[in-house]
């Protein structure tokens, strides 16, 4: 038993309880981005899960064991634990790279970073549902009704074009049409004339 304490005291796993170890502290001015957060928390847990079920507590559950093979008995506990970090780490990066934590972490950094840079303040209800609701509903409604005169301006615009093309369209029509009748008109003139020329040709002496 005296070994097992030497061997865990070396390996800096002295049993301290679930508390015994904790994050390093950072200042409260200091910024971290939530990732380097969470994998700061991935790590304090593991420590302190090693830390609950340490080789110590491993030794006193398999005491008989240990007594007849004190060095296998420290192999198996040292297989143990890096087999349970690594699959606890593996089963955390699965989490992230299905919850795209990464992305999202980063993003809501960004967004703090922006709310810090802003000098008004913080819209906070007023207490009068009345007021609130029109505070949001409002702008609203007036960014809706500016679009809608937008898209208004904008088919009216279009309207006025093609009523334009219609009313050119038939300006050329009736152009065509007077056209035909003054096409028309000349050729019963020369029509007319070519029968009184054939006419007085014929004409006897």
């Amino acid at each position: 038993m005296a070994e097992a304490s030497d061997v865990n005291a070396a390996s800096g796993c002295e049993e301290k309880g679930p508390e015994g170890s904790s994050p390093e502290s950072v200042p409260p001015d200091t910024s971290i981005s939530r990732m380097k957060l969470l994998d700061t928390t991935v790590d304090t847990f593991l420590q302190k899960l090693i830390a609950a079920g340490s080789y110590q507590r491993f030794t006193d559950c398999y005491k008989r064991f240990y007594q007849l093979q004190p060095e296998v008995t420290r192999r198996i506990y040292d297989k143990f634990v890096t087999q349970l970090q690594t699959s606890i780490r593996e089963e955390i990066s699965d989490i992230k790279v299905e919850g795209n934590l990464e992305a999202v972490l980063n993003a809501l950094d960004a967004i703090v970073e922006e709310g810090r840079d802003r000098t008004e303040p913080a819209w906070r209800p007023s207490g009068i549902p009345e007021k609130d609701l029109r505070s949001v509903t409002v702008p609203c409604l007036l960014r809706q009704r500016d679009a809608l005169q937008r898209r208004l301006q904008r088919l009216e615009a279009e309207n006025r074009q093609l009523a334009d093309a219609v009313l050119a369209g038939r300006q050329q029509v009736q152009e065509l049409q007077l056209q035909g009748q003054a096409r028309w008109q000349t050729w019963q003139a020369l029509h007319r004339g070519r029968k009184e020329l054939v006419a007085v040709l014929r004409e006897p002496e």
